[in-house]
């Protein structure tokens, strides 16, 4: 391993992360919220914990008195009790009964409030899953969710099946919460913002429609009953009045964060996309491409892109999306002097591991060969965790408080 070019991934990633957190974004979102009668808040997503933390500090800044919350987040991203507000956790990516019970005491608190009240509703990414009381059977949902995964379906298609199939989702938590103010505050961890599609829009109309959703389940072939399907033949809410929206955090500002941790250490940072929705292969294989185009430059360069790719998952190995995407570029950059592919989760987790996702350079390839690893054999069974964690290439950060996409560099140093 390349030691110097593993720092500066370490501390670019270290760096982009930190300034996408979300503890002075909702400090500065409250700014601009007219908070009125009794305040409740619900803060859902693998950012729960942290914005409902900056939330109440502020308030706590501003003097003013909050009733109660809830926050639902993923597991081991509650850090400690916060003030009145009872802390969940549960289930992701795939939903599980400990997100359906803290998703029905959020309902029954905000269920009877009047046109003064107002609920204070911080959405991060993962709250599609979190943040969940389905229509259908718990274990079918569970299912259909995996099957969607497994598929390669993106965020949108996933969310687009999921909002019909749930009492929150596709804005009928904030029909739950009328004749309450709902002044929703978002970290988006869709590309584009589509602030129907981020945890799958329980607070915002719906765009898509059902004759979208049953595309969606005939496309890949996604196995449902016949409850299921006359469920995602109804229509869901396209008006809501009741509702103020912000966004205070996306990818873009991911990757601009990157290219000024990249410029601090001498690269010349150079942003290819930050909408990238293809598969992590096609990605890494972008990024090699731009590594082949300026072998002879004599500058540092550094070429960030930020989004969310997929993965057909064809094998029964562990590791994610970043993982994917890194550990695919190694043989392509092997033997090449100073260089290196990484990519990260800004939420720290990359599939269902506890990796956030993968380094390697231009000695990786030779590292996996000694281990005694075969390298397309790894790919095939999508066993990235364990290739890149058998040569320190795994990126480990624990859980991050944000969650707003990955994204990839390639260093030229």
């Amino acid at each position: 391993m390349n030691k110097q070019l593993r720092e500066d991934a370490d501390k670019i990633i270290d760096g982009a992360i930190k300034a996408v957190c979300p503890d002075e974004a909702v400090r500065r979102a409250l700014e601009n919220v007219e908070l009125s009668g009794r305040v409740y808040i619900v803060s859902i997503g693998k950012a729960g914990w942290q914005m409902a933390k900056a939330a109440v500090d502020r308030l706590n800044d501003q003097q003013i008195d909050y009733e109660s919350g809830v926050v639902v987040t993923k597991y081991e991203h509650v850090q400690s009790d916060i003030d009145k507000i009872d802390c969940f956790e549960g289930g992701h990516p795939v939903p599980d009964e400990n997100g359906f019970k803290a998703t029905q005491v959020a309902i029954d608190m905000v269920r009877d409030l009047t046109e003064k009240d107002t609920v204070l509703f911080l959405i991060s990414g993962g709250g599609s899953a979190l943040f969940e009381k389905p229509l259908i059977d718990g274990d079918e949902l569970a299912e259909i969710t995996n099957q969607l995964l497994k598929s390669g379906a993106d965020i949108v298609e996933m969310n687009t099946v999921r909002k019909r199939l749930s009492a929150v989702k596709g804005g009928k938590f904030a029909l739950i919460c009328a004749p309450a103010k709902v002044e929703a505050i978002i970290l988006s961890d869709i590309v584009g913002d589509p602030l129907d599609m981020i945890a799958s829009g329980p607070a915002y109309p719906d765009s898509s429609t059902s004759q979208d959703a049953l595309y969606i389940i005939n496309k890949y072939n996604i196995e449902v009953s016949e409850k299921t399907l006359g469920l995602l033949a109804e229509e869901t809410p396209k008006v809501l009045e009741n509702v103020h929206t912000q966004i205070i955090g996306s990818v873009r500002e991911l990757c601009k964060a990157a290219a000024y941790e990249c410029e601090k250490l001498g690269y010349e940072p150079i942003m290819l996309e930050d909408d990238l929705t293809c598969e992590a292969d096609e990605a890494g294989a972008m990024l090699v491409s731009k590594i082949n185009e300026n072998l002879s430059s004599w500058k540092k360069l550094a070429f960030i892109a930020g989004g969310e790719t997929v993965v057909h998952i064809k094998g029964h190995g562990l590791g994610g999306r970043n993982q994917q995407l890194a550990f695919s570029t190694m043989k392509a950059i092997a033997g090449q002097k100073d260089v290196a592919i990484f990519s990260a989760g800004s939420d720290g987790t990359d599939g269902p591991t506890d990796a956030a996702g993968g380094y390697v350079d231009g000695e990786s390839y030779k590292a996996l060969q000694d281990a005694g690893l075969d390298f397309d054999a790894i790919l095939d069974d999508n066993d990235c965790y364990n290739g890149l964690k058998a040569i320190d290439g795994l990126v480990i950060t624990g859980p991050t408080g944000t969650n707003v996409n990955d994204f990839c560099v390639a260093l030229i140093s």
